[in-house]
């Protein structure tokens, strides 16, 4: 096997050519995860008496404004570089998006999407939630092909004995060093996720509405903490890595915004009540 791992080449990240524009791997990996997502959300959202229109309406602004605040969140942390070199700050094919700054402007844009169009708010990210880490579990794929989002070096008797397919061992070949497959733990912890969400939504009397969305925001910071521990990567704010404190703000304040709303507000409808009539008439 080891002979073999030294024959076999990286992947190529450019998947086809159109005239001199690439498409890369990483563009059509997140944009069939994005697709799919939309798919389960419809599909879900009728069933909670969404109509299908909302969701691709707001997949039209939400899809620009994320890609505006990914880029805008990783150039903040990145603005000793930036600074000095202006004219970059709005590359954006050429790398340097951070996933929670997309997430932040998705929630911005269904707070004001969802108000504008007489939506319940926690109803909807209820909807969308599992979907979402299904995505992000999905689009670390991208990752893969970019040989990005790894972690520190190591060995390939170690990559090895975690029995990973040849591709990825190769692929995780970086100028002749191997090195952790972080961006696979956390797409295994993303796809976990995503089951874990669906096999318990509907159950009945287990969510209240909007606790589904904060489930997920459970799970996925608790493992993006120490997945982002591993890797080399990391957007710092001097000596801290930007996404474990974030992701320990936003565990916490999950946790705590559950209990609270369900000790405040104990008639809150259950998720699967869907759209109520009071939803209806307000």
């Amino acid at each position: 096997m080891q002979s073999l791992n030294l024959i076999l080449g990286a992947l190529n990240p450019i998947a086809f050519k159109l005239g001199d524009l690439e498409v890369h791997w990483y563009g059509i990996i997140i944009a069939s995860a994005v697709v799919l997502a939309v798919f389960l959300a419809v599909r879900e959202g009728q069933r909670r008496g969404l109509d299908e229109d909302v969701f691709y309406d707001y997949i039209l602004w939400a899809i620009p404004i994320s890609l505006i605040t990914a880029r805008l969140y990783y150039v903040t942390f990145q603005w000793s570089y930036y600074s000095q070199h202006l004219n970059e700050v709005y590359q954006i094919w050429d790398g340097g998006i951070a996933i929670y700054g997309c997430l932040i402007g998705a929630i911005i844009v269904v707070i004001f999407f969802c108000r504008h169009r007489n939506v319940p708010v926690w109803l909807f990210l209820d909807v969308a939630a599992p979907t979402v880490i299904l995505a992000q579990g999905i689009g670390r794929w991208g990752n893969f092909m970019n040989q990005e989002a790894h972690g520190r070096p190591t060995t390939l008797t170690f990559l090895q004995d975690l029995h990973l397919p040849t591709f990825i061992i190769q692929q995780m070949k970086i100028n002749g060093v191997y090195y952790q497959p972080t961006f696979l733990y956390e797409s295994l912890w993303d796809i976990l996720g995503f089951i874990v969400l669906i096999s318990l939504r509907h159950r009945q009397k287990l969510f209240k509405r909007g606790e589904v969305f904060f489930s997920y925001v459970i799970w996925y910071s608790f493992g993006r903490f120490f997945i982002e521990g591993m890797r080399t990567d990391s957007l710092m704010l001097e000596s801290l890595r930007v996404s474990q404190w974030l992701s320990v703000v936003l565990f916490i304040g999950a946790i705590c915004w559950l209990l609270a709303r369900r000790y405040w507000h104990p008639l809150e409808p259950w998720y699967l009540d869907g759209v109520t009539r009071f939803d209806q008439e307000v």
